[in-house]
């Protein structure tokens, strides 16, 4: 009996060895680039994100859909954020910023510069969207080109009830989000 009772800890010891080899636990699920505790700014980023309006034909897509070289800096902290993507076949850089512009999501405003001549070297574009102006939250979508069309990337961010903003020396302001 003793030989059983020894014998049993050491089969115990390598099952648990062989079921992580073979599998282990499932990777966790992918997490905001910034999570709060603050569920008013996540439910509004969450919403802006539901809403987002993208052109005809846009697929949703995910973070692998297209290289993309740059990202949002939001100046005021702190933010609940979030992303979006998706790829939308045969549209240019352009075309697909122009319609962003000209087509804001939900109550947002844009803070485009354009519009933007359909120029096939274009490879990349942002475009912003706020509440308000002044506003340093909302969605700052960018453009760039991918084989078959373009992927789009949007970068929402909310801000919390304890957001502050930067201090800027001689009176300086932040420019719109999406302007660089």
């Amino acid at each position: 009996m003793r030989s059983r009772s020894v014998a049993l800890p050491g089969v115990l010891i390598c099952a648990a060895a062989l079921t992580s080899c073979s599998g282990g636990l499932p990777d966790p699920p992918e997490t905001p680039p910034t999570a709060t505790d603050d569920p008013a700014a996540r439910a509004q980023a969450q919403a802006w994100l539901e809403a987002a309006a993208l052109p005809p034909g846009a697929e949703p897509a995910d973070a692998g859909a297209a290289e993309f070289l740059s990202f949002t800096g939001w100046p005021c902290t702190p933010v609940e954020e979030l992303e979006g993507y998706w790829i939308i076949p045969g549209a240019t850089v352009a075309e697909t910023a122009n319609w962003l512009q000209a087509n804001p999501t939900a109550d947002l405003v844009t803070t485009g510069v354009g519009p933007y001549p359909d120029d096939p070297e274009l490879d990349n574009l942002t475009v912003g969207s706020i509440p308000a102006d002044g506003a340093q939250e909302g969605i700052v979508y960018t453009i760039v080109r991918a084989p078959d069309g373009v992927a789009v990337r949007a970068e929402v961010a909310a801000l919390t009830a304890s957001a502050e903003c930067p201090e800027l020396p001689d009176g300086g302001t932040l420019g719109p989000p999406g302007q660089g």
